[in-house]
C-alpha cells in the first residue's frame, strides 16, 4: 500500500462525528501504519434548519458539499448516513461501501405515553419526516403532526419547549450515540416502514482512486448491500427523494431477499403496500419490478398529486 494518509470528510454533528469516528476507527484497526484524520464539512441541510426538507429539495442536502471537497481531492472519502444518499451519485464517485446495518426501525419517544397506542386523542408527535408522517396518519388520523428539524439533540430539546407528546427519531442514530434508553417504543414495519437504508452506514469515494476502495473493501457488508441496493433500486425508480412518502425495507433470510414498500398520500388516506422476494443478487432488478407494479396499481396517481 503506498497510501500513508486517508482524509475522511464529515458533517460536524453529533451522530456525524460518531459515524465518522466510528469508520476512522475500523480503518486504523486494519490498517495501523496508515494516518486516518478528519474535516469536518457544513453542508447546505446543515445551515437550513427552519424549513421543512421536503421544502427546499430533499436528500442531496447533506451530500453535496462533502461531494464537492471529493472531487476536489480535498478528502479521500466521506462518511454517511445511507438514508441521507441520493440514488443519483455525482459522475466520478461511487458508493464504495455498505456497511453492516443496525436497527432500521424508527423509535417512538414519549416519556408520558410510552407507545403509539396510548397518546391520547389529538397529540402532538413531530418528526421532520413525510413519509413518517404520512403512516403515523394512516395508523392514527387524529394526530397533530408537527415539523422537527435540527440534529438529534435539537430534536430531542424541542419535545419540552415545543410541547410535544411524542417524537419519532432513527432508532439507529439513538443506538449509536448510547441514548437507547430514551426508546420508550420502535415502531413495528406494520405501521410505519423505514426510510431506504436506514440503519446502515455509506462510504462514497472516487470511483478512479482504486487504492482508497481497495483499502475500504474490508468494511462492506454484503446482505446489508443486497438490500439496500434493492431499496434504492425502488426509491430510483418511484423517483423519490425526501419529499414523498414512500417506506421501503428489504431484508435477506435463508437466501431469499424479501423487499415490502408503501406509496402514501401525506394525509395517509390512501395507502398502497406491496411484498416481493427472490434471490439476494437480483435486489435491484427485483426493486425497480416492485415499484412499476406499484406505479402502476394508483402509486403514480398518489405521487402526482404531491407535485
Amino acid at each position: 500500500m503506498n497510501k500513508k494518509k486517508l482524509i475522511i470528510g464529515t458533517r460536524s454533528s453529533k451522530l456525524a462525528l460518531w459515524q465518522a469516528n466510528y469508520i476512522a476507527e475500523c480503518i486504523r484497526n486494519q490498517y495501523p501504519d496508515l494516518e486516518v484524520s478528519l474535516r469536518h464539512i457544513m453542508t447546505t441541510g446543515d445551515k437550513i434548519l427552519d424549513v421543512p426538507l421536503a421544502k427546499i429539495g430533499g436528500k442531496g442536502l447533506f451530500t453535496k458539499e462533502l461531494e464537492n471537497a471529493m472531487l476536489a481531492e480535498e478528502i479521500d472519502l466521506a462518511v454517511h448516513s445511507l438514508k441521507d444518499m441520493p440514488t443519483q451519485l455525482p459522475e466520478g464517485l461511487v458508493l464504495a461501501v455498505i456497511t453492516e446495518r443496525v436497527d432500521p426501525g424508527d423509535a417512538l419517544i414519549s416519556p408520558q405515553y410510552h407507545t403509539i397506542d396510548n397518546l391520547p386523542q389529538g397529540a402532538k408527535v413531530g418528526t421532520s419526516s413525510l413519509r413518517r408522517k404520512a403512516q403515523l396518519l394512516k395508523y392514527r388520523p387524529d394526530l397533530k403532526i408537527s415539523d422537527l428539524r435540527g440534529n438529534l439533540d435539537t430534536r430531542l430539546k424541542k419535545m419540552d419547549t415545543e410541547k410535544l407528546d411524542a417524537i419519532i427519531l432513527a432508532v439507529a442514530g439513538l443506538k449509536r450515540l448510547g441514548w437507547q434508553e430514551l426508546i420508550t417504543q420502535v415502531l413495528p414495519n406494520e405501521i410505519c416502514l423505514p426510510a431506504v437504508g436506514q440503519g446502515a452506514l455509506a462510504l462514497e469515494a472516487r470511483a478512479n482512486d482504486h487504492e482508497v476502495l481497495a483499502i475500504l473493501e474490508f468494511l462492506n457488508h454484503q446482505e446489508t448491500r443486497w438490500a439496500a441496493e434493492a431499496e434504492r433500486a425502488y426509491l430510483a425508480e418511484v423517483e423519490g427523494g425526501c419529499q414523498i412518502p414512500i417506506g421501503v425495507y428489504a431484508y435477506v433470510e435463508k437466501d431469499v431477499l424479501s423487499l415490502e414498500a408503501t406509496i402514501l398520500s401525506v394525509d395517509g388516506k390512501r395507502q398502497l403496500r406491496q411484498t416481493v422476494s427472490g434471490q439476494p443478487s437480483e435486489g435491484i432488478k427485483l426493486g425497480r419490478v416492485l415499484a412499476q407494479e406499484m406505479l402502476d396499481a394508483g402509486g403514480r396517481e398518489i405521487l402526482q398529486e404531491l407535485q
